[in-house]
């Protein structure tokens, strides 16, 4: 099970020194990802931080063991420095946030990722068009999961960007997908099983063939708040539907 650990808001000055010594910025913190490699993620509650649903695609997410990765939507970089442990592949994290780009940058150095994981502050849409054609092997990708029109937009522009579909849209992951990915690389998504039936056949329309997906519930008693997806670029329609995934067990007990 991966959990934060997020330091004490009372901060001691050798704290403060050790911030400094690392880089972060103020109102930033240092997260333990508890992971049997000890990596760290830094945090902010003035951006949109990471939730279990980037876990989740971490792990679902089947890498080639070398080649090239992308992760669009990468926020602060916790995906691709999740897989990290599990790859040789390099990888290549996509965000449109300067701030956010900025920490996930700060992130993979602290990591000593920096052979492995690349930050590129780009428009997905435009990088889409300039990177360059089948260059990836695997794309994952968290994007945000609400329409403009669905709900009131945050304030706060950082959440609002990544809630709403302010710069970009299924139709336009799909598209970048479709020119990223090598015939046969992989794409995998996580989002909404709301917005499953437009997320397939928009998918499908731009040559990405769904194969597998699986549902997120919170518990055995409640409809799935997530879902998975596989997709193939130029596959034979095959698609397969994995056993759920419950994140709490009856008694409440987090398992995931």
């Amino acid at each position: 099970m991966t959990q934060l650990k997020p330091n004490d808001s009372s901060t001691s000055q050798s704290e403060q020194r050790e911030d400094q010594k690392i880089g972060l910025l103020p109102g930033e913190r240092m997260d333990d990802l508890l992971t049997d490699t000890g990596l760290r993620i830094i945090q902010s509650r003035e951006v949109f931080s990471f939730s279990l649903d980037a876990v989740l695609l971490s792990r679902f997410a089947s890498l080639p063991k070398r080649g090239r990765v992308a992760d669009l939507c990468s926020g602060n970089g916790v995906i691709p420095i999740l897989m990290s442990a599990g790859t040789e592949a390099r990888m290549d994290a996509i965000e449109i946030q300067p701030r956010l780009a900025d920490m996930a940058r700060r992130s993979v150095e602290i990591n000593g990722l920096q052979e492995q994981i690349t930050v590129i502050r780009e428009d997905l849409r435009e990088y889409a068009k300039t990177a360059g054609n089948g260059i990836y092997d695997a794309i994952t990708v968290n994007p945000p999961y609400m329409p403009v029109t669905a709900g009131d937009q945050n304030v706060n522009e950082h959440y609002a960007i990544a809630r709403h579909e302010i710069h970009c849209t299924i139709e336009d992951i799909a598209s970048a997908c479709c020119r990223l990915l090598r015939p046969g690389g992989k794409l995998f998504m996580v989002h909404r099983p709301s917005r499953m039936l437009d997320i397939v056949e928009t998918m499908r329309r731009y040559r990405l063939e769904p194969k597998r997906i699986q549902f997120v519930h919170p518990n055995t008693r409640s409809e799935a708040n997530m879902i998975l997806i596989e997709a193939t670029r130029d596959g034979k329609p095959d698609i397969r539907l994995l056993p759920p995934i419950m994140v709490y067990n009856d008694e409440g007990v987090q398992i995931v």
